[in-house]
C-alpha cells in the first residue's frame, strides 16, 4: 500500500480527532501510532509532537532487536474485523498503548500520556482502540466524506470510552449476562450532577446494583415498588439525595429505579457514584474509574498533582524518612486548601539557619506532627501570605510571611498576585521551593523563578502530516 493522499489524510484526521478528544478528558495531551501497512512492510511511525522520544532503547528491544510484536498475532487474512487479544501492550513508562491488527492494515500500536492523576488507564485504552479501528476502517473505504465523521467520534468520544471500559469490566467480574444499563446510569449521572436543589448541588453517594444482587444490601430503608422514583427523573432523584447527602449512606438503584437507602458494602459488578458538589467521582467496586465536572467525564482524580515537587525534593540533602514526612505534610496541606477551596502559598526552607522572612513567627517552630496541628496549620495558611516551613525538621516556623523580590522577564501576567509573588520571590532565593494553591484548584510548584509543574510546550501538529518515517530511520 503506497502512501498516498488519501493515506496520509487517513492518519492527519485519526491522530487530531484522537488527540483532540483525548485534551478534553484528560488535558494537555498527544499521541502517536507505529504501524505497518501490510505482513511484511517496513514499521512507520507517526510521533509528531516527539511523545516517544526517550523511548527509544525500548522500542528498539521490541520492534527492531526481536521479533516479540509479532508473536500469537494472526494473519491478517485470519481477522474477521478486529484483533486486539493477541497484542502484547508495549510498556512504556508514562504511557498508555494499545496495539492489534483489523483488516486493511497489518500491524498498529497507539501510544498517548499516562497523566499522573489519571483514575484509570481502562477508558483511554478503548479510546486508543476505536482510533485503531477508525484508521482501518479509513484505509480501506476510501471515502473522504466519512473522515470528518471518523474524527467527529473520536473528539466525543469520552462517554462511550468509559461505557465500554465499564461494561468490559463488569463483564470480567460477574460475566456478561448483565441488566444493568451502563449508558442510561451514566447519562443520569451527568444529568443529576448539572441539577440544583434550591441552589445547592448534588452531594452524597448513588449505588447502581445488578438487580439480581439488590437483595445483598443492609437496607435502612426500602420503598414500595409502586413508588420509586425513575432514574432518569433527575429532579425527584436529585431530592432524594439529600437523605444521604454527608454520610456514609448511599442511595441503591437497580439502573432504572431508586430502591431505598443502603449502607456497608456493595456487591460485585457495582457502581457507585459520588456527588461533591460541583464535581464527582465514579468507581467500580470501590477502583476510581473517571470524574465528573461541567456535565462532562474526565480522567481526573481530582487529587493535587505535586509529582513535580517529589522529584525536586529529591536533590535536597535529606535523608528518605525526612523527605517522605516533608512530601506527605505538604500533600496533606495542600489537600486540605483543595477541599476547602481557599488559596494559599507553602514556603519549604532548606537552610539553616532559616531565612529571616516578613511575617508572624511562632514563638517555638510548631512539628506538623498529628492531625490537629496539620489542621491548625491549614487554618493559618488562610491567612494572607505564605506558611514558612523547614524541610529538615518538617515544622511550621511562621506564617503570613510575605515574598517579595524585584520584577524579572519570567513573570506571567495571566496569573495573580500570589503566583507572581512566588515566581519573583524564588528567583531571588533560588534553593527555596513554594507551593501555590489556587482556590479554583490548580496546584504549582515554583522554584528558582519558573513553574516546575507548567505543562510542557509540545511542538504544533502540521496542518497536513508528512509520509513517515521507517522506524529504523526514526530510530537513527
Amino acid at each position: 500500500m503506497s502512501l498516498d493522499r488519501h493515506h496520509m489524510l487517513c492518519l492527519h484526521t485519526v491522530l487530531e480527532g484522537l488527540r483532540m478528544g483525548l485534551c478534553e478528558f484528560s488535558g494537555p495531551s498527544r499521541a502517536a501510532l507505529i504501524y505497518a501497512c501490510k505482513p511484511g512492510a517496513p514499521l512507520r511511525v507517526v510521533d509528531p509532537q516527539n511523545l516517544l522520544r526517550g523511548h527509544e532503547p525500548r522500542i528498539r528491544e521490541y520492534f527492531i532487536d526481536s521479533s516479540e510484536w509479532r508473536e500469537g498475532l494472526p494473519a491478517p487474512e485470519h481477522v474477521a474485523f478486529f484483533d486486539q487479544f493477541h497484542a502484547r501492550r508495549l510498556g512504556l513508562a508514562g504511557l498508555v498503548s494499545l496495539g492489534g491488527r483489523a483488516n486493511g492494515v497489518a500491524y498498529q500500536m497507539w501510544f498517548t500520556e499516562q497523566h499522573p492523576d489519571l483514575c484509570s488507564p481502562g477508558p483511554t485504552r478503548r479510546w486508543l482502540e476505536l482510533a485503531l479501528r477508525q484508521f482501518s476502517i479509513s484505509i480501506c473505504n476510501r471515502d473522504i466524506l466519512a473522515l470528518d465523521a471518523a474524527s467527529n467520534t473520536l473528539q466525543a468520544m469520552a462517554p462511550h470510552a468509559v461505557h465500554d471500559f465499564i461494561v468490559d469490566e463488569r463483564a470480567r467480574a460477574i460475566g456478561p449476562d448483565t441488566r444493568l444499563r451502563v449508558f442510561n446510569i451514566l447519562s443520569s449521572i451527568i444529568q443529576i450532577s448539572k441539577t440544583p436543589e434550591e441552589g445547592a448541588w448534588a452531594r452524597g453517594r448513588l449505588a447502581f446494583v445488578e438487580p439480581s444482587r439488590l437483595s445483598r444490601l443492609h437496607y435502612l430503608a426500602k420503598l414500595p415498588k409502586a413508588e420509586r422514583p425513575r432514574l432518569d427523573h433527575s429532579k425527584h432523584v436529585r431530592k432524594m439525595l439529600l437523605s444521604v447527602e454527608r454520610t456514609q449512606r448511599q442511595l441503591v438503584s437497580d439502573g432504572d429505579h431508586l430502591i431505598g437507602m443502603a449502607q456497608g458494602d456493595l456487591p460485585a459488578g457495582s457502581l457507585c457514584a459520588l456527588f461533591n458538589g460541583r464535581h464527582g467521582m465514579l468507581s467500580l467496586d470501590g477502583s476510581p474509574v473517571c470524574s465528573f465536572s461541567d456535565g462532562a467525564f474526565q480522567s481526573s482524580n481530582r487529587r493535587p498533582n505535586l509529582v513535580t515537587l517529589e522529584e525536586a525534593l529529591l536533590e535536597w540533602p535529606l535523608d528518605d524518612t525526612q523527605r517522605s514526612t516533608l512530601f506527605a505534610t505538604v500533600s496533606r496541606l495542600v489537600s486540605i486548601a483543595g477541599e476547602q477551596k481557599y488559596g494559599c502559598a507553602l514556603i519549604i526552607d532548606p537552610y539553616t539557619p532559616l531565612l529571616s522572612l516578613s511575617g508572624h513567627s511562632l514563638e517555638t517552630p510548631m512539628p506538623l506532627a498529628g492531625d490537629e496541628r496539620l489542621a491548625l496549620a491549614a487554618g493559618l495558611a488562610k491567612v494572607d501570605g505564605a506558611l514558612h516551613l523547614s524541610a529538615a525538621r518538617n515544622q511550621l516556623c511562621a506564617f503570613a510571611c510575605l515574598m517579595d523580590g524585584p520584577s524579572f522577564p519570567g513573570e506571567d501576567r495571566a496569573r495573580g498576585a500570589r503566583y507572581n509573588s512566588a515566581l519573583r520571590f524564588t528567583h531571588s532565593h533560588p534553593e527555596l521551593i513554594v507551593v501555590v494553591v489556587s482556590s479554583d484548584r490548580p496546584v504549582s510548584v515554583v522554584q528558582k523563578g519558573m513553574d516546575l509543574s507548567k505543562p510542557p510546550t509540545w511542538p504544533q501538529v502540521p496542518s497536513m502530516l508528512r509520509p513517515p518515517p521507517t522506524l529504523e530511520e526514526w530510530l537513527e
